[in-house]
């Protein structure tokens, strides 16, 4: 995982490679149903249509601020590809993302205090040869990324299409 080009201030209109780990490395997904969950959750900020939950809460939607172009989900940290609308749209979505899910973790696995190791690090994308490389590094990020249906490869191979990400911009 690159250690330089950390965000200090945040880019509308760009291109960024998001990653965190769980604290002290530790697992941060522990079986298919926490997996299931996180991915839950980016369907739930980033559809199109905004999510209700079952008290009538409207849950934030970033889906005109944060495009998802590709994520791999390991047992201890995870890495997603995104472009960035408007200034402080990753900000406020990883922060929903990751807190959403660190009270979920927390409650079913009876646990308290942080998940995830310090903030997020996002490197701002400011090149082709980057950007070429970035998609290709995070589905190939996992050993058994053939066949896991932890990472989006399967989308970029016409295997599915969900609505909450977008593999054009890398296509294209």
């Amino acid at each position: 995982m690159p250690g330089k080009n950390i965000v200090k201030q945040y880019a509308p209109e760009s291109y960024y490679h998001i990653y965190t780990r769980g604290v002290n490395r530790n697992i941060t997904f522990d079986g298919d149903q926490d997996f299931a969950v996180f991915i839950g959750l980016l369907k739930r900020y980033l559809s199109p249509t905004p999510r209700v939950g079952k008290n009538r809460h409207v849950y934030p939607n970033f889906s005109g601020e944060v495009e998802l172009l590709a994520y791999a989900l390991m047992p201890n940290h995870i890495h997603l590809f995104v472009y960035q609308h408007t200034q402080y749209a990753i900000r406020d979505f990883m922060r929903a993302l990751l807190t959403s899910y660190c009270m979920q973790y927390n409650k079913v696995h009876d646990r308290v205090g942080p998940l995830f190791q310090s903030n997020y690090r996002a490197v701002l994308i400011g090149d082709d040869a980057y950007l070429q490389h970035i998609s290709r590094y995070i589905h190939l990020n996992p050993r058994d990324w053939r066949t896991t249906d932890k990472t989006s490869v399967d989308l970029y191979l016409g295997k599915r299409r969900p609505d909450w990400l977008n593999p054009t911009r890398v296509l294209d």
